[in-house]
């Protein structure tokens, strides 16, 4: 192992998880600066003016003494040591693509939650494959928690993994703090999947809170999920995994049931009569379960697993059929 990990860290993403995990690496290591990429000089020059993100989290102030801001990729792709991604999964391909600069021996943390669009791959296998990073010098951070208790500092919970247990460990302690507590593994696929399946669950559940179809049904549905998450998990990347741990279990009902789900509030609408696209235009973030939900279908085509929630958010979403009859249907087939 390198002895520079995690060494000087840029964050990649200006949105609302970026500025949480940035605020987090700056509030628990506070003798040290940051790396931050942002797309737009704009809002670079807004956020040094005002001391906080101008679009996203607005209420968090920074010391901005203490970053290092870029909107020019490769200078902070040649500059720092380790990667963290927290953009968008849409978008991630139009970011990365703009890289020339060699990230082959650099390490890279990815907390996106979600699948990389037209691949249909995870983003630790987009990294390797298109990026040449090695195995051992990528981690994956997630759940569960909301980015925005994270930046009101309030108790949360992260797990950080790698096949490298030290990697994880100490990168962990560059998370962790009074208000954070992270956990280790080294299921760094089932943690990937397992993100992307929560927020397409999340939609499922906030069809049903739209619908007006009461907490029982809710209740059965997510326990439901969980279980039908653990059947994919276990075909894609069978492991030793215990489904209740927090980045599973703890990430799915968080996503399911609290007010700052995107995912959950997306299908809130659409059960509640709106058009999908008209929900999605009402949105003012990117909705990762929608395109999450379409990743995972075409994935499962290979896979063959009994996914009847996955299913039935997939053709209220892409196939238009109504929340009411993929509802009645999912409905059936619960257990």
């Amino acid at each position: 192992m390198n002895n520079v990990f995690p060494g000087k860290i840029a964050v990649m993403g200006g949105g609302s998880w970026a500025t949480a995990l940035a605020k987090l690496l700056l509030t628990n290591n506070r003798d040290e600066k940051i790396m931050w990429y942002m797309r737009r000089d704009d809002r670079i020059a807004d956020f040094l003016r005002t001391g906080h993100n101008p679009a996203y989290l607005s209420d968090v102030r920074f010391d901005t003494d203490r970053i290092e801001f870029s909107s020019d990729i490769n200078e902070v792709c040649r500059q720092a040591d380790t990667l963290l991604l927290a953009m968008p999964s849409p978008y991630m391909k139009e970011h990365l693509k703009k890289i020339t600069a060699d990230i082959s021996n650099k390490y890279v943390v990815t907390a996106i939650k979600g699948i990389v669009p037209d691949e249909n791959v995870v983003i630790t296998e987009y990294m390797r494959d298109f990026y040449h990073v090695k195995q051992e010098n990528i981690l994956v951070v997630s759940g569960a928690c909301h980015a925005e208790e994270v930046a009101l500092e309030r108790m949360s919970y992260l797990t950080v993994g790698s096949v490298d247990e030290e990697l994880s460990r100490l990168f962990g302690e560059r998370l962790n703090g009074p208000k954070m507590k992270t956990a280790l593994s080294k299921d760094v696929t089932g943690i990937e999947y397992g993100a992307v399946l929560k927020n397409v669950y999340a939609i499922a559940s906030g069809i049903l809170h739209g619908m007006k179809n009461g907490d029982n049904f809710q209740a059965m549905m997510v326990s439901n999920a969980i279980k039908e998450m653990g059947r994919f998990l276990n075909k894609v990347n069978p492991c030793e995994r215990n489904i209740c741990d927090s980045v599973y279990l703890g990430d799915l009902l968080v996503t399911c049931y609290s007010k700052f789900s995107r995912n959950h509030n997306f299908g809130a609408m659409v059960g509640k009569g709106y058009s999908v696209k008209s929900a999605m235009m009402e949105m003012e973030m990117v909705v990762e379960g929608y395109y999450g939900t379409k990743c995972i279908y075409e994935i499962n085509k290979k896979y063959g697993v009994y996914m009847p929630i996955l299913e039935g958010v997939y053709s209220i979403l892409y196939e238009k059929v109504s929340p009411a009859v993929a509802m009645s249907k999912i409905a059936t087939q619960l257990v």
